[in-house]
């Protein structure tokens, strides 16, 4: 059930008790300083800011952003990595709006909005969190449903989609955390992508409740090439600035997939790696890609940093996503001349009426 993040009266014994409101993103605007980096087209206006909803989860309050296009043949959920959240994430929206697709970006727990006691943040804690959004989502109605990781939201998406059912999966960046050259590239000190995670393997029950800052665990610093960009990131508390407890990059670094990429068929699978990352090597990506056993494709963003704001890079990544979206074959979309979507119909009704016949 979403609620929008407002208090509440609760009954207890005789009296009402407000309950404490949640919050919004009109009590935390950090995310707007964000928006002068981004292409003009990618910008949100009035009616392209995201509408604000909490989803009860496992005791939590999630935050969700959402973008309502009521005719639109699919639904994607847009997932942050570790330096950012789901408004963060609102280009994202801006795009899929553009041309007819509805949007869902969770701040996922201990990023955002979305508050979680330390010692329960782990990383399987996200792909538990993804994994039933899904299913709330597919509960709401019956649209198809894929996948948009941005980051270190490309592995999440990956791990979701190797454990419930997706149309499509698009990635900004695919990397095994699990093999050592990734850890070495992660961890903004070689030393800590080794020595320090093997110490935190062997210490968990004494080092899990640590409190790690983000930006000093990675290489934040090159999430951008724009310097004032990353300085941003690094400095916002609600992302990139960030602390966590080493429970939550431990399990990061060590948890396997449901399904290895050698094994996946479940879905198509779209990577679009930014040509000029710094943060995370395109090496990387590309072997995990070339594991992969689904129908696959792979966009190199030419002149992109890890964040995609550069161009060349965002209209490549624009026109490789709106393809790769209008190729599924549960979306269909009619475009008009300035390639802005001009009528969105669901083509997955129709194959399910005929497989019901």
């Amino acid at each position: 059930m979403a609620r929008t993040g407002t208090g509440s009266a609760v009954n207890s014994g005789d009296k009402q008790v407000m309950t404490t409101p949640l919050p919004t993103y009109d009590s935390h605007p950090l995310w707007q300083d964000y928006q002068g980096f981004f292409p003009e087209g990618l910008r949100c206006t009035p009616a392209s800011t995201p509408r604000e909803e909490y989803w009860k989860w496992r005791g939590l309050d999630v935050h969700l952003d959402r973008l309502e296009v009521p005719a639109a043949p699919l639904k994607v959920i847009v997932l942050h990595g570790a330096g950012a959240y789901g408004r963060v994430m609102a280009p994202a929206a801006v795009i899929a709006q553009r041309y007819g697709y509805e949007t869902v970006s969770p701040d996922l727990p201990g990023y955002g909005l979305t508050r979680v006691a330390r010692r329960e943040m782990t990383y399987p804690l996200w792909i538990d969190c993804v994994v039933d959004l899904v299913a709330a989502e597919r509960a709401r109605d019956d649209r198809p449903i894929v996948l948009f990781g941005v980051s270190l939201g490309g592995l999440l998406a990956y791990q979701v989609a190797a454990r419930t059912q997706v149309e499509g999966l698009v990635a900004t960046t695919l990397a095994d955390p699990r093999e050592r050259n990734v850890r070495r590239g992660f961890a903004r000190h070689a030393l800590l992508g080794s020595a320090g995670l093997w110490l935190l393997e062997k210490l968990a029950p004494i080092t899990d409740g640590l409190p790690l800052p983000m930006s000093l665990m990675s290489r934040m610093h090159m999430i951008s090439n724009k310097p004032a960009l990353s300085a941003l990131v690094k400095s916002d508390r609600l992302g990139g600035g960030s602390w966590v407890p080493a429970r939550f990059l431990r399990t990061l670094m060590t948890t396997a997939p449901a399904i290895e990429p050698e094994d996946f068929t479940s879905c198509p699978v779209l990577l679009a790696h930014p040509g000029m990352d710094r943060m995370t090597d395109i090496a990387l990506s590309r072997r995990f890609f070339e594991r992969l056993a689904a129908p696959k494709r792979m966009v190199v963003l030419e002149g992109a940093s890890h964040m995609p704001t550069e161009h060349p890079g965002v209209d490549q990544l624009e026109a490789a996503v709106t393809a790769f979206l209008r190729e599924l074959p549960t979306s269909r979309v009619i475009f008009d001349v300035d390639g802005g979507a001009a009528q969105a119909r669901d083509s997955s009704d129709r194959d399910r009426a005929g497989r019901r016949r």
